[in-house]
C-alpha cells in the first residue's frame, strides 16, 4: 500500500511540475489526475505542498534574475522597477484570493467547469498568439502592460485556466514575443505562488496532516522540483523556435474529453 501510494505521490509531483509551467493548467490536471488515482492525500496540504517543489525549480531556474532584481530592489539599480512592478502586479491575485479562495477550492474544482476553462482558453491562446505581433521584450515593461498581466493571473484561481496559460496569453495580446512573454509570466508567477504557498504552511491544521505521511508529500515536493525545472526550460527553448498551438490543441482535446466522460 506504502509502495502504491508513493508512486501515486510521485505521479502527482511529475504532473504537477509539468502543468505548473506548461501552459494546460496544473490545478485542473491534479483535480483530474488525483481522481483516477483515488489518492487519498489529493486536497490542499498536498497541492501546496506540490507548490514547494515547483517553487523550488522556479527560484533555482530564475536564481540569478531574482537575485539583480531583489538587489536593485534594496540597493538601488536597473531592476528596481521590476521589483516593483511585479509587487504591485501581484495585488489582483490577492484581492482574488481573499475573495474567492474558498470557491476555488471546493465548486469551482468540478471536472465539467475544468474541462470548459481548458477548452475555451486553449481557443483564446491560439488566436492570440496567431495573430499577436512580437515586437516586446522584457525592457518594454511598462506598470499599464504588467498590472494587465496581473489581472490576468488573478483568473488562474479557477482550475482549468492555468496561471501560466493566460498570462502568456495575455502578455502575446500585448504585443511582447513568446518568450519574453513566457519569462514574464515565470517572473510574475513567483510572489502570488510565494505567499499562497506559506499561507497553507503557516495553518498548523496542514502542517499536521503533512506530518502524517512525510515521505508521500517529500515525494511529490522532489519530482515536482525537477520536473519543473525541466518544465521551464523545455517551454522558453520550444517558444524561441515555435508557437503555442500544440498547448492550446492539447487543452481543447482533453477539455472535450473530460465532458464526454462527464467526470464531476
Amino acid at each position: 500500500m506504502l509502495v502504491m501510494q508513493l508512486i501515486d505521490s510521485i505521479i502527482l509531483g511529475i504532473t504537477q511540475g509539468l502543468t505548473e509551467f506548461i501552459p494546460v493548467s496544473s490545478s485542473g490536471h491534479l483535480i483530474l489526475v488525483g481522481h483516477f488515482l483515488n489518492f487519498q492525500y489529493s486536497g490542499l496540504a498536498f497541492d501546496t505542498a506540490l507548490d514547494v517543489g515547483t517553487l523550488i525549480a522556479l527560484y533555482a531556474f530564475f536564481a540569478r534574475d531574482f537575485w539583480e532584481i531583489g538587489r536593485d530592489f534594496v540597493m538601488g539599480g536597473p531592476k528596481r522597477k521590476m521589483g516593483l512592478y511585479l509587487i504591485l502586479a501581484t495585488i489582483p491575485g490577492v484581492i482574488a484570493g481573499v475573495l474567492v479562495q474558498h470557491y476555488a477550492e471546493t465548486i469551482f474544482r468540478d471536472g465539467r467547469l475544468v474541462a470548459i476553462n481548458l477548452i475555451w482558453v486553449g481557443i483564446v491562446m491560439y488566436l492570440v498568439d496567431k495573430y499577436s505581433w512580437s515586437k516586446l521584450n522584457l525592457a518594454d515593461v511598462t506598470l499599464p502592460r504588467v498590472m494587465t498581466v496581473g489581472v490576468a493571473q488573478a483568473l488562474a484561481l479557477v482550475p482549468g485556466i492555468s496561471r501560466s496559460g493566460i498570462t502568456i496569453t495575455i502578455s502575446r495580446a500585448l504585443g511582447f514575443d513568446r518568450v519574453s512573454a513566457t519569462r514574464l509570466s515565470f517572473l510574475l508567477s513567483a510572489p502570488i505562488i510565494t505567499g499562497a504557498t506559506l499561507k497553507v504552511l503557516v495553518d498548523p491544521t496542514n502542517m499536521a496532516q503533512m506530518g502524517t505521511a512525510p515521505w508521500l508529500y517529500v515525494a511529490g515536493i522532489v519530482s515536482a522540483a525537477v520536473t519543473g525545472y525541466l518544465a521551464i526550460k523545455f517551454l522558453l527553448r520550444y517558444l524561441s523556435k515555435h508557437g503555442l498551438a500544440v498547448f492550446a490543441a492539447y487543452r481543447v482535446v482533453v477539455g472535450v474529453i473530460l465532458l464526454m466522460a462527464g467526470i464531476k
